[in-house]
């Protein structure tokens, strides 16, 4: 791959995902730059910040769908705690509200997994000198649809929703009385302009709002 230019020091990326193979496929990719080196891999939320700490990354590709701890939560720790280090998301799920709320949470920038690999190193380039960046399509989408119109506890009920549970049961589990549940996912029906909690959940989790 090209490079614009190799600074002194390269620039420190840490990859996180949950695939092996993902992670392999990245860092052989940005290995061939001369400018980027591979630092750090990981594959949990929880394994992100204490790596990044550890190896004194420059930028983290982080991804959304990984466990003990997801993407978000991975994002938040980091620039609370190391906001030296700059985070780009790199995620199969190109979901206008993810991206909305990745850079809410102070993301520097919001990829897909199949952006070309010359994009990508010259996307932490640019994240690494400050700047932000957005893949085109979804930057025009989250223009589009705009901020989650959700409060929090509007889409708890939501996702306590997907599994197919029941009033009583959500109640349960966010500690809410029945009624607040039932206001609560009212709430979040018109909002989302669907006909039940189901298809509600649907179109919340399809926009990346959840």
């Amino acid at each position: 791959m090209f490079s614009t230019g190799t600074p002194a020091t390269p620039i420190r990326a840490l990859i996180a995902d949950d695939q092996h193979l993902v992670r392999g496929a990245l860092a052989t990719l940005l290995g061939l730059e001369e400018d980027i080196e591979v630092v750090a891999d990981v594959g949990t939320g929880r394994e992100v910040l204490p790596a990044a700490q550890t190896a004194r990354a420059d930028v983290a590709l982080v991804d959304i769908d990984m466990p003990s701890g997801d993407g978000f939560w991975a994002l938040s720790q980091v620039r609370q705690n190391y906001p030296a280090c700059r985070v780009l998301m790199v995620t199969t799920f190109g979901r206008p509200g993810y991206v909305s709320r990745a850079l809410a949470e102070g993301a520097s920038g919001f990829l897909v997994k199949d952006t070309p690999p010359e994009k990508l190193a010259e996307a932490i380039r640019r994240v690494h000198t400050g700047d932000r960046v957005i893949d085109p399509s979804l930057a025009e989408e989250t223009v589009l649809l705009g901020p989650s119109p959700l409060t929090a506890r509007e889409a708890d009920v939501l996702r306590a929703s997907r599994n197919g549970a029941d009033v009583s049961e959500i109640a349960a589990e966010l500690h809410l009385s029945e009624g607040t549940v039932r206001n609560y996912a009212s709430s979040a029906i018109a909002k989302t302009m669907a006909r039940n909690r189901t298809e509600a959940a649907y179109t919340a989790e399809k926009n990346g709002w959840l």
